[in-house]
């Protein structure tokens, strides 16, 4: 049985959708006019043609000139069979056929479309195969502009002698809107959305939300924006430093009392209020009215006051009554008497005033005691001018200047007949005894040892003790092995103002740090500064330690010890380098002497350049030979100005010649060999004779000898 294929997108905006109603091929016949096989026969001996007919679907993007070739841009589909000549279109079929056909979009909807729909023929339901033109019955085109809606639009096509009715529209898929289907939009209500959509796609907040997205809770009203927050709808939650209901109250400082804040944290105190903590009343008089009896309050600030009392009345609030008599107010022997408003003397016989203070005597009594001098008292009485040091009524009582205790820091006072004296210890000074000596004179015996520096104090005095030295006068040295210097269980002596450590076995270094290979058994182990030490050897080590004072005498040692050896190994060196160059030299010289055997004679500086070897009649031979071989042979004469380099020079550019020859008796060769330069010089005497005289040249030619061992 036939499928129904189609070409759909997995994510699409928008969907079309062809629906078929009505086919009719009333003939029952193909394009090319030829009958579907597969009728029955009539009863006039007729063929009836019946058809069985199937669709092929074809949505593509809008073309002036619709082509039925593929590709289908939008989407294809191939129907089961579906009917014979004329049918009504069933919504569904047992082939899994739905009506209407979908064409779902991955893109947006254009708004335009090209649709081609063919009804072909199949001999077999199986073969659904839409490419033999034999089977077409008809084909329909057709292009319009269609828009976003769920109406739809109805259509009918003829073709030929088939007629074909269906029906189109385009549907947004869910969550798409806008008129292409371009616009995506799908409600949410969770951390990243709350919200629906509206007609167009738009966002629409669910209640208690705002923003692009919906995101933003909206709080509660009078919320205060910049304090408060809120993580739901109608909440409001305050910020660190704030509270209430609307987040617009900042919170004090913690214990402050009465106070208020502009800002979180802050105790800006009430009238009347003081103190860190607003908690000190500074108008403690009128809150509190502590003053009693009628007294006056007078605040003295941060929570204190002051409370002048009526007469007859003490305390802090005045809330003792005061006893007038308690005093004794009354003099010479007046006797008191305490009232509501104050007391009341009652004067002996000879005395008067309010305190009994005056007496009926005069001067001529004599009442003035201590060389006082008596006044009359034009109202009655007297009184006395008393000298310095006495004072009372009559002069009878002596001031002591030393009963208010005037000499400071233990110092003696000395009454005087109208002043005092102190007598101040050691270290003070002053009317007092109140200033301290900054010199107490201990320093001046020089107390301190060993470079201690001096410091006077307040009876005493104080050594500032240099490193390496404790006590009050800096005599005491620091004990060496008093900071623990030795390690691992070593035990520490002091040796000579040093410290050796008495490694246990297995530790060793200066301050036994370090761990060593196990040391032999039945020797411990004293680690020194410079090596270690068996017990066995714990004398001699440190005699030597007090003899060498630390110096590295090994390494030293063992220092000129390698420079020895260098110097020694230089000396074998160069005596072997000298040996080897006299046995090449000796070597040279037998070579040389066996030259010389041959005919030839090393050239010594001393020796003189016409020494002549006469040619022998083989070697004229020779000669006369090679000019025959050669056109011409060539002899060079020399100047008396040339010397023997210049001539060398120009004998370079003719390598070939080795010698020259001549067969002229006046031309001698003459052989020297050289000595320094391992070469060969053949020299050839030239003789000629002129008018003037007879010159002799010799002519050089400078050969290289290879000495082969």
């Amino acid at each position: 049985m036939g499928r129904l294929w189609l070409l759909l997108a997995v994510w699409c905006s928008g969907v079309f959708e062809l629906k078929l109603q009505e086919f009719l091929n009333k003939k029952g016949v193909t394009g090319n006019s030829n009958c579907c096989p597969g009728g029955s026969a009539h009863p006039g001996g007729n063929q009836q043609c019946e058809c069985k007919t199937f669709f092929r679907v074809c949505l593509k993007h809008y073309q002036a000139n619709v082509s039925p070739e593929p590709p289908c841009t939008y989407g294809g589909a191939v129907t089961p069979v579906l009917g014979s000549n004329s049918f009504q279109v069933p919504e569904t079929n047992a082939d899994s056929f739905t009506n209407p056909i979908r064409f779902s979009f991955g893109f947006t909807w254009p708004g335009t479309f090209s649709l081609i729909i063919e009804a072909l023929h199949t001999d077999s339901l199986d073969d659904l195969a839409t490419d033999n033109p034999e089977r077409l019955i008809s084909r329909i085109t057709t292009q319009r502009h269609l828009t976003v809606g769920e109406e739809w639009s109805k259509d009918m096509q003829t073709a030929g002698r088939t007629e074909l009715r269906y029906s189109y529209r385009f549907l947004c898929d869910e969550h798409y809107y806008g008129d292409g289907c371009s616009v995506f939009c799908r409600p949410r209500d969770d951390a990243f959305g709350h919200f629906t959509c509206g007609e167009r796609g738009e966002i629409i907040c669910n209640s208690g939300w705002k923003g692009q997205y919906c995101t933003e809770p909206i709080c509660l009203p009078g919320c205060d924006e910049e304090h408060g927050f809120c993580e739901k709808p109608g909440e409001c939650k305050c910020r660190v430093g704030f509270s209430g209901r609307y987040c617009d109250d900042c919170i004090r400082y913690p214990g402050c009392l009465h106070g208020t804040c502009q800002q979180p944290w802050q105790c800006n105190c009430q009238e009347g209020w003081g103190g860190l903590f607003c908690n000190q009343d500074l108008n403690y008089c009128t809150h509190h009215k502590p003053c009693l009896n009628g007294a006056t309050c007078t605040n003295t600030g941060q929570g204190s006051y002051t409370c002048s009392c009526p007469p007859g009345f003490s305390g802090a609030s005045c809330e003792i009554q005061a006893n007038e008599c308690s005093g004794s107010p009354c003099r010479n022997g007046g006797s008191c008497t305490d009232d509501n408003n104050g007391y009341k003397c009652t004067c002996p016989l000879g005395y008067y005033g309010n305190n009994c203070e005056l007496s009926a005597n005069t001067c001529a009594d004599g009442p003035c005691f201590n060389d006082g001098r008596c006044v009359d008292n034009p109202e009655g009485g007297y009184f006395c001018q008393c000298p310095m040091g006495y004072a009372g009524f009559n002069c009878e009582k002596k001031i002591d200047y030393c009963s208010s205790n005037p000499c400071l820091n233990g110092a003696e006072c000395v009454d005087l007949v109208n002043s005092y004296l102190c007598r101040c210890p050691e270290g003070f000074s002053g009317p007092n005894c109140e200033d301290s000596s900054s010199i107490s004179g201990f320093c001046y015996s020089l107390p301190c040892q060993n470079g201690g520096t001096c410091q006077e104090a307040v009876n005493s005095y104080t050594c500032n003790c240099p490193p390496g030295y404790i006590g009050k006068n800096c005599s005491s040295p620091v004990s060496r092995c008093s900071h623990n210097p030795c390690h691992n269980g070593a035990t520490c002596h002091e040796r000579g103002g040093r410290y050796v450590c008495a490694c246990v076995p297995g530790y060793g270094g200066h301050n036994c740090q370090f761990m060593l290979p196990e040391a032999p058994r039945r020797q411990p182990v004293v680690d020194g500064p410079d090596r270690r030490y068996s017990s066995t050897e714990m004398g001699m080590a440190e005699e030597s330690e007090e003899d060498n004072d630390g110096f590295p005498w090994t390494a030293v040692c063992a220092g000129v010890f390698l420079v020895l050896v260098m110097l020694i190994g230089c000396s074998v060196l160069v005596v072997y380098i000298r040996i080897k160059l006299q046995e090449r030299h000796s070597h040279h010289s037998d070579s040389v002497h066996s030259d010389k055997k041959k005919g030839f004679k090393p050239r010594y500086p001393s020796v003189e350049y016409n020494l002549v070897h006469e040619l022998r009649p083989d070697d004229l031979s020779m000669c006369k030979e090679e000019a025959h071989d050669e056109p011409e042979a060539k002899c060079e004469v020399l100047d008396e100005s040339d010397t023997e380099e210049g001539y060398r020079k120009r004998q370079n550019s003719n390598a070939s010649e080795k010698k020259l020859c001549s067969t002229d008796s006046k031309y001698q060769s003459v052989y020297v060999m050289s000595d320094q330069k391992d070469e060969c010089i053949i020299a050839t005497e030239v003789s000629t004779q002129t008018e003037i005289g007879h010159n002799r040249y010799v002519i050089c030619i400078s050969l290289s000898l290879t000495n082969s061992e």
